[in-house]
């Protein structure tokens, strides 16, 4: 594996938005979806940086295949490391939880490990910093062990 060597400024945003991206799709971008999002002329430019970044041991491309980028550790982006969350995947989330839960309600006995799960999940509410939806589906969960 080659020595890395620190990324330039075009560089760093490509990386940037490829970690993004893979953060919130779980799949790389395509050179296409890359080129329209950072404003490149063309494909072949997108390919001539990835090429460079994975020389500079910042991205590694899996078996030659589309949608086969990953970062290289070290490589992630501030935003990646924050555990924001945006109103839509807020919106997501809360409302995940609530369908999982009034699943849950309507089951005679509720599994012990769906529960489980939803306890899970409105730590996790916590984590990121969303206290108001955990709490207010802390109570239900409470009721469904009983």
């Amino acid at each position: 594996m080659p020595a890395k060597v620190r990324p330039t400024k075009k560089q760093s945003q490509l990386l940037e938005f490829i970690g993004i991206f893979i953060s919130e799709h779980g799949y790389s971008p395509s050179y296409r979806e890359i080129m329209k999002a950072l404003n490149y002329n063309s494909v072949a430019s997108v390919s001539l940086h990835i090429n460079n970044l994975i020389k500079r041991g910042h991205l590694i491309k899996r078996d030659h295949a589309a949608r086969s980028l990953e970062l290289v550790n070290g490589g992630s982006s501030k935003s990646i490391l924050t555990n924001e969350v945006k109103p839509d995947q807020e919106k997501w989330l809360v409302e995940k939880v609530e369908h999982l839960l009034r699943e849950a309600e309507q089951r005679a006995r509720p599994v012990p490990s769906e529960v489980d799960n939803l306890i899970i999940l409105v730590g996790a509410l916590k984590i990121l910093g969303l206290d108001a939806a955990a709490t207010s589906f802390t109570s239900r969960i409470k009721s469904l062990k009983s």
